[in-house]
């Protein structure tokens, strides 16, 4: 003989399962949204025309429009916008472009010069392109040749002796001394200095924050340690690009 409970669920054999699919449809409903804004983030804006797909694994990105020297009407070179069909491109976000994000979000100046953020890009790009085996054909290239005549491997040495002038010029000097710092004001007993080489290889190719690169290192991130690190950065990159410091007289 079948106690109540059975019985109920013997006449309405459904009953259970219509509750969980409530339950399901409400997480589907949820997860459609997601998804849904998702490809809105990841769909580039109007001025970029319909040929940009929505693609949520680009991740974030930076819309421009490019450009390029022409002559002018009065036969004078120059930068004029080229975009295909006056469309603006598209290129993924890097950790600079976060740093000019939160830095105009703050409403603040921006926290690198434009040839400090060149010179740390350039670093990176050629970087990934002689780890990537200097793939031939690659944008960077031609950067590098400069010249259709010029062969491949000329391309590639040179790109090497520019990265061994830059690791040259940012030297084996210590961004963070942890001799100079009080314990009390470093975070952590563990702390350890932070080698200028360490800074540029994290920021410009691991694409690390100031704060990321200070917890690798046991440091805290208050303000005053992120200030410091980021004028350790700033001068690591001028003297990439080949600025030297004014001697105090």
């Amino acid at each position: 003989m079948l106690n109540a409970g059975n019985a109920a669920a013997t006449e309405y054999p459904d009953q259970h399962r219509i509750v969980r699919d409530g339950h399901a449809n409400s997480r589907l409903e949820a997860e459609r949204q997601r998804i849904a804004k998702l490809k809105n983030d990841a769909t580039p804006p109007a001025e970029c025309g319909w040929l940009i797909p929505s693609a949520p694994g680009r991740g974030g990105f930076v819309t421009f429009m490019p450009a390029s020297m022409q002559l002018n009407a009065k036969g004078k070179w120059e930068k004029q916008p080229s975009g295909y069909a006056g469309r603006h491109a598209v290129r993924a976000a890097d950790v600079f472009d976060q740093m000019i994000a939160a830095a105009e979000r703050a409403k603040k100046g921006w926290p690198l010069t434009p040839g400090q953020i060149a010179i740390g890009r350039r670093y990176r790009d050629l970087t990934e392109w002689r780890a990537a085996g200097a793939i031939k054909c690659s944008s960077i290239d031609g950067r590098v040749a400069g010249s259709g005549e010029r062969d491949f491997m000329d391309a590639y040495l040179s790109a090497g002796r520019e990265l061994d002038g830059m690791r040259r010029r940012i030297g084996i000097g210590v961004a963070m001394q942890v001799r100079r710092v009080r314990p009390s004001q470093r975070g952590k007993s563990e702390a350890v200095p932070i080698h200028d080489s360490v800074l540029v290889e994290m920021v410009c190719i691991s694409q690390k924050h100031l704060a990321d690169v200070l917890k690798a290192h046991g440091w805290s991130t208050k303000g005053q340690h992120r200030i410091a690190l980021r004028e350790a950065l700033c001068a690591a990159l001028d003297r990439m690009i080949g600025y030297r410091p004014e001697k105090s007289s």
